[in-house]
């Protein structure tokens, strides 16, 4: 059995230049709808863009750009993920992954969330402690891993990469990184946008951050 912090990655190409060319592709395409192409000049897609986002029955040209992000979360937080339906996602699967095998050590991987106490976090591995146990013994008995994963909890790790356009990325800031949001999706969230406003200020910085925002997640 271990634990692991949870984590995310922007595997997309996510850098100043990279960003200027998603602004000049989005001014493109919005600029068609009104055959305004004419008035495109250097340093015009970054205000025409900021526009865009923030008068929302425009927000639809948002749609032709998009990022993907990998997060290692728990199971219960990957639930909330999916349930964005405008995007693209693959996951680690509990059906084929056999948590007994060599390239996971032998070991089921876990996620505990912030504020736990000491003996809340001993509690909770000890029980851990045994549910692997029982997993172990349902795989040496030859129970196969889509079975076998009904007895492992919420709290199991798992990866999951999603990819979504950029107005929908906005849709998930708004609904995850809100206060009233699960606090390990915030945990998540509220850096992510912090990143995504960093390098997409146009597209982000009219967001907010949940005012209970995590520093304690890493970036991959």
């Amino acid at each position: 059995m271990k634990i692991v912090k949870p984590s995310f990655l922007i595997t997309s190409p996510f850098d100043p230049a990279w960003a200027q060319s998603i602004l000049e592709h989005i001014e493109r395409a919005g600029r068609k709808c009104y055959k305004s192409e004419g008035k495109a000049s250097p340093g015009s897609a970054s205000p025409f863009v900021r526009k865009l986002a923030q008068v929302k029955k425009h927000e639809s040209v948002l749609e032709h750009a998009g990022v993907t992000v990998e997060f290692v979360c728990d199971r219960g937080v990957s639930h909330e993920i999916v349930r964005h339906r405008i995007a693209s996602y693959s996951q680690e699967s509990t059906r084929y992954c056999n948590y007994c095998a060599e390239k996971f050590d032998g070991h089921i991987t876990l996620i505990h969330p912030e504020g736990l106490t000491a003996a809340q976090v001993e509690r909770r591995e000890k029980h851990y402690w045994a549910v692997q146990e029982l997993y172990d013994a349902e795989i040496a008995e030859g129970v196969a891993p889509q079975l076998a994963r009904g007895v492992l909890p919420t709290a199991l790790k798992t990866e999951i990469v999603v990819t979504a356009n950029i107005r929908e990325w906005r849709h998930i800031f708004k609904m995850r990184a809100a206060p009233t949001a699960h606090p390990q999706m915030r945990e998540l969230m509220d850096p992510l946008l912090l990143e995504f406003q960093r390098v997409l200020p146009e597209l982000y910085d009219d967001l907010s951050v949940s005012a209970a925002q995590s520093s304690g997640v890493a970036k991959q």
